[in-house]
C-alpha cells in the first residue's frame, strides 16, 4: 500500500492531508467517491490529479480507519 503521494503542510490547506502537496485534500476526494462520482469523473474535474493519487487517497483511509476505534451507536 503506497501513501508517497500523500503530504502533510501546515502551510497547505491547513496542514490537512492532500495530495502531492497540492490544495486537493484527501478528505475532498473521499466525499466525491462517497457520493458515486467515478474516477473519471474526478480526474476530468481536476485534470492535474492522476488515477494513483485516487488510489492514495483509499489507501490511506483503510489505514487511519484501521488505526483508530471507532465508537458507533446502534440504529
Amino acid at each position: 500500500m503506497n501513501t508517497d503521494r500523500i503530504t502533510l503542510d501546515p502551510t497547505v490547506m491547513s496542514g490537512k492531508p492532500c495530495l502531492r502537496g497540492l490544495r486537493v485534500t484527501v478528505a475532498n476526494i473521499l466525499r466525491q467517491l462517497a457520493n458515486h462520482r467515478t474516477t473519471e469523473q474526478i480526474l476530468a474535474a481536476y485534470p492535474y490529479l492522476e488515477a494513483a493519487d485516487i488510489d492514495a487517497c483509499l489507501t490511506y483511509a483503510a489505514l487511519r480507519v484501521d488505526d483508530e476505534e471507532l465508537v458507533m451507536t446502534a440504529a
